[in-house]
């Protein structure tokens, strides 16, 4: 039996998955949690690829592995392979002010048919703008700009900061893949290119950029490391949303809703999309076609903090939203709790409508909290709907779709038969998935099994009371 592992460095945590190759049937797993926070020194991320790592079993009988990670994260180093300066993360809205600028500089529309995207707060390239004008001194001293998982690629295969890596710090093995190049702002999917210009408008100079690798190509092999044997092959890697379409086997047709920290509503397609308003990112996915895609800074959070006001864990918050009617009497969360990047509201809060002393009932903001999460996923369905997909099933994922009252409503609010797979890591599913195709030459056709369809039931009301206090 060969054995593939997959990586997920997400927001969170890093995940690791090893399985067959051949059939995909899970192995065995580890996991080791990510400090907290909007900024990261990526030193937090390696050591707890390599804990986890060690928790999975470590790989030394596993014939290959590829990192998916979270998008957009800004790792800049110098020319020596220091990290200048902790990664903002794509959760960092402090660069929503440099994004406003260089849409007034390039032009929405013009920057939507460079790039296929519209910067937000979100996107690389507007905090290299915003490192630019903050911190001008770490801006001159940038050589080359890189990604989660580029960084921890490289890593893998031995490269790095004099004195902490074997091979030293060779910039030019820098490698990326073009989902996740797609999310920087300075990448094109339709073009495959770098556009030059855009980053130095961003950073103020030019600079080094990652190698973008095509699918199932190979970045090298690794280094020996703690739990890791040298010469494993290192696939190209991929952005988060896009190792999950490609660990789902994601097909046209299905949308992908997934509720983690964020929020996404993505869906793999032929064609790019060129949405001027922004609302839509046109990324490309991992495996040689497109990835429209909507994000959301707010998704399961929300849940947590109604369940801590109300002081219940998630079960108990299902359980008490279930008891409420539909539309929750008029109750209406809008939940803007950390601004909003779709609606592009950086600097938004949240608010909640329609109180009254017949609708504020503990049931009602339960379920009011959830159909608010729900529905501003649903907007983003919609804007992916308008780009010329056709949503024929939902695939709900992430933590917060295990929740049954979340099933139950999510088929109340969507226009479209929803679908929840057994639950999985299903961007390091991806990752496996990249690893067997660099080991193989072919993309494995591995199955994901549905856990439950819940049954179809829209009400209208739901999306109408929310669509009548949106931003």
């Amino acid at each position: 039996m060969t054995l593939v592992a997959g990586v997920d460095s997400s927001t969170q945590s890093c995940k690791v998955v090893v399985r067959d190759a051949d059939t995909g049937v899970m192995v065995r797993t580890g996991k080791a949690a990510h400090p907290a926070g909007t900024e990261v020194d990526p030193a937090a991320w390696w050591d707890a690829l390599l804990a986890a790592i060690t928790n999975a079993g470590g790989l030394e009988d596993v014939a290959a592995v590829s990192v998916a990670a979270q998008q957009h994260g800004m790792v800049v180093l110098d020319d020596a392979g220091q990290v200048i300066r902790p990664a903002l993360l794509w959760n960092d809205t402090r660069s929503a002010p440099a994004a406003a600028a260089l849409i007034q500089e390039i032009g929405a529309a013009e920057y939507a048919r460079r790039t296929g995207v519209v910067p937000v707060a979100s996107f690389t390239v507007t905090k290299l703008r915003w490192l630019r004008d903050a911190e001008p001194a770490n801006a001159a001293r940038v050589a080359a700009v890189a990604l989660p998982h580029d960084w921890l690629s490289w890593r893998l295969r031995g490269y790095g900061p004099a004195g902490d890596s074997a091979l030293g710090p060779v910039l030019t093995e820098l490698t990326t893949d073009r989902s996740d190049a797609s999310g920087t702002g300075y990448w094109s999917a339709a073009a495959a290119d770098y556009d030059r210009d855009l980053l130095v408008r961003g950073l103020g100079h030019d600079a080094l950029l990652p190698r973008v690798l095509g699918p199932g190509e190979t970045a090298g092999t690794t280094v020996a490391l703690p739990g890791v044997p040298a010469g494993l092959v290192v696939g190209v890697g991929a952005g988060d949303n896009a190792g999950a379409a490609l660990g789902l086997g994601a097909a046209a047709g299905d949308v992908v809703v997934s509720i983690g920290t964020s929020g996404t509503v993505f869906a793999v397609t032929e064609q790019p999309s060129e949405d001027a308003s922004g609302t839509v990112a046109g990324f490309a996915d991992a495996s040689g076609l497109n990835l429209p895609l909507i994000a959301t800074l707010n998704a399961a959070r929300i849940l947590d903090s109604i369940a801590g006001l109300l002081g219940v864990n998630h079960d108990e918050l299902g359980r008490l939203a279930l008891e409420a009617e539909p539309g929750a009497d008029g109750l209406v969360l809008q939940p803007y709790f950390e601004g909003e990047r779709t609606p592009n509201l950086p600097d938004a809060t949240a608010s909640l409508f329609g109180l009254t002393l017949g609708s504020t009932t503990r049931a009602n903001l339960a379920r009011a909290a959830i159909e608010g999460l729900l529905c501003g996923l649903a907007d983003g369905l919609d804007a992916v709907r308008a780009q010329g997909v056709t949503a024929e099933r939902i695939l709900l994922i992430g933590g917060a779709a295990q929740n049954p009252a979340v099933q139950l409503i999510a088929a109340q609010v969507f226009e479209a038969p929803v679908a929840v797979p057994v639950p999985g890591e299903y961007v390091a599913d991806g990752g496996a998935v990249q690893a067997a195709w660099a080991l193989t030459g072919a993309r494995p056709a591995w199955s994901v099994p549905i856990a439950t369809h819940p049954t179809p039931d829209f009400h209208p009301v739901i999306r109408a009371q929310y669509a009548a206090h949106r931003a």
